[in-house]
């Protein structure tokens, strides 16, 4: 593994070494080899102290901080480099050979989590990780339940993503532009409540890498009695500034709930959040008009193939026989082409004009760094963020929100 910074736009970096030359610990080379594969980096010091302010940071897991008699004489810097690691929700594994008594009571006091002597014992560092990991599980499961307050009245926007052809983007659209929404005003970001309607294929828990709970079935079943105590228990905490509420855990008939049921969701949501975004599935259900009813935006993620084209006129022929606002739909372009390639922005054009539709939103390629940030349930904000893709979702975020601030401001 090199030994240079992560460079968190090509992998998700998990964890990262920090230590004076880690050429000194190449048993733990293997081991992080071993455990992370190709996720994970190496840093100095001093580097982990620079690297702590960049946004990339969040995506890490672990730091596995590994150190000898010659380091005793920097207690300080490697205090600080465990004092901000927490401060930022790191744990800190660490690993230390010949090393004082008096130094290891020091820096285990600073907050590290584990402590490995060196030479490492075979599979010792997995099994660290591996606890390390069910701490946290265990964690969000007790504390990841946001609290609810009854009588909220906040009449939260509804924005809704469905996908018109599979492979077409919508739950990577749904998750990040729900965690940019989040992002959005720094301290005084909106509260944003994401919503996998998908019942049996979502994928939203997995995109944010986040526990499916029975509750979700519990709840679902039985609407008619759902509260803020029982929705909230429903919900995961992502990182502090999402709320989400998974697919259930078991494959389930879309047909479980009925429009009835969806509408009480979507009010409670709405009434305790400042932002709902619905994940929808790609059929349609005899719930579907109620969200798209619902909804004050309405995507609809699309390419630029054949499949798509026929499954708009489709869709265009079902809503219209029955009356329902077509118009109200969005359409995303995802996999855009570039702005030097005319003949694609030509056939765009023409698809558009064929279909009688308007493509509302062109969403770039964000290539192989969209499924790895997915893979390692981080949205493109902390996996990528200099991202193409990631970008444009952070526009489309902003350009809500200063509608709906505008919309307010107005009434």
């Amino acid at each position: 593994m090199s030994s240079e910074v992560p460079q968190i736009e090509n992998n998700a970096i998990l964890a990262c070494t920090v230590s004076r030359d880690v050429q000194n610990f190449d048993l733990l080379i293997e081991d992080m080899e071993t455990a992370l594969g190709e996720n994970w980096g190496d840093l100095g010091f001093a580097e982990s102290l620079a690297f702590f302010g960049q946004p990339e940071a969040g995506a890490l897991e672990f730091l596995a901080l590994a150190i000898d008699e010659k380091d005793e004489d920097n207690l300080v810097m490697l205090g600080e480099v465990i004092t901000q690691a927490k401060a930022r929700g790191i744990k800190v594994i660490l690993i230390a050979e010949d090393v004082s008594p008096v130094s290891l009571h020091q820096l285990l006091r600073k907050g590290a989590d584990e402590f490995i002597p060196y030479p490492l014992p075979e599979m010792e560092l997995q099994q660290a990780i591996e606890r390390l990991r069910a701490q946290e599980a265990g964690a969000r499961e007790r504390h990841d339940t946001p609290q609810l307050q009854s009588g909220e009245s906040r009449e939260g926007a509804v924005i809704v993503v469905q996908g018109l052809a599979g492979g077409s983007g919508a739950t990577t659209l749904a998750v990040n532009l729900a965690w940019e929404l989040a992002l959005i005003d720094g301290d005084k970001h909106p509260s944003v409540c994401l919503i996998d309607l998908d019942l049996q294929f979502g994928s939203v828990g997995t995109y944010l890498d986040l526990p499916r709970r029975e509750t979700v079935f519990e709840m679902l079943a039985d609407t008619e009695n759902m509260d803020e105590e029982v929705f909230g228990q429903a919900l995961l905490n992502f990182k502090e500034r999402l709320q989400v509420l998974t697919a259930p855990t078991d494959l389930v008939p879309l047909d479980i709930i009925d429009a009835e049921d969806v509408q009480r969701v979507i009010d409670l949501a709405r009434s305790h959040f400042d932002y709902v975004v619905i994940d929808m599935p790609s059929t349609l259900v005899v719930w579907s008009e109620t969200v798209l009813q619902a909804a004050h935006v309405y995507f609809a993620t699309i390419e630029l193939d054949m499949r798509s084209a026929q499954n708009i006129l489709r869709l265009k022929r079902a809503l219209q026989s029955e009356d329902l606002p077509f118009n109200k739909l969005r359409f995303a372009l995802n996999r855009a082409p570039k702005f030097t390639d005319l003949s694609s922005k030509s056939r765009v054009k023409r698809m558009g004009e064929s279909l009688g539709i308007s493509i509302d939103l062109q969403l770039p390629d964000g290539g192989k760094a969209v499924m790895q940030g997915a893979d390692h349930g981080s949205p493109l904000a902390i996996s990528a963020a200099k991202n193409p893709l990631r970008k444009e979702i952070a526009k489309l975020a902003q350009s809500l929100h200063e509608l709906g601030r505008n919309e307010a401001e107005a009434a």
